[in-house]
């Protein structure tokens, strides 16, 4: 009797558990397109916060004062230092998904070199923003 050819074996693919976390590398743009939804989440979560810094800055000049040297403060630096980056994060991330809806740069080499450069340049942006923050120049 003649043998039977053997189906070889296909790959397995299973969701990711908790464990594997750890062990699993996404993309450059899977890790822009996380950053982009937590920039977005921290800019709306931010909002009465931001509202409420610019009402005091339009208000009396003594709520213009305390505002001033609550911003003074470093840890609430820290913080807009950290919304800054939201900022600037999520509008670079933007330009990039606005570019693709129009179909520029769609393929994976320029996926990846746009979500690279996305990354970067909001990164450079914050450094250069965090360092006027700090009175640096």
């Amino acid at each position: 009797m003649g043998q039977t050819p053997q189906t070889p074996k296909r790959p397995e693919f299973r969701n990711i558990g908790i464990a594997d976390i750890r062990n699993y590398r996404l993309p450059a743009a899977g890790i822009v397109s996380i950053l982009h939804r937590i920039s977005g989440l921290s800019l709306f979560l931010a909002l009465p916060l931001l509202f409420a810094l610019i009402a005091a800055s339009f208000g009396t000049k003594e709520k213009f004062d305390v505002m001033a040297a609550c911003l003074a403060h470093p840890l609430v630096k820290v913080v807009m230092l950290g919304l800054i980056w939201a900022i600037l994060h999520h509008a670079c991330a933007g330009v990039r998904y606005l570019m693709m809806d129009l179909h520029i740069k769609v393929n994976k080499e320029s996926g990846r070199a746009t979500a690279n450069a996305v990354l970067v340049i909001s990164l450079v942006l914050t450094a250069v923003v965090g360092a006027r923050l700090f009175n640096l120049f």
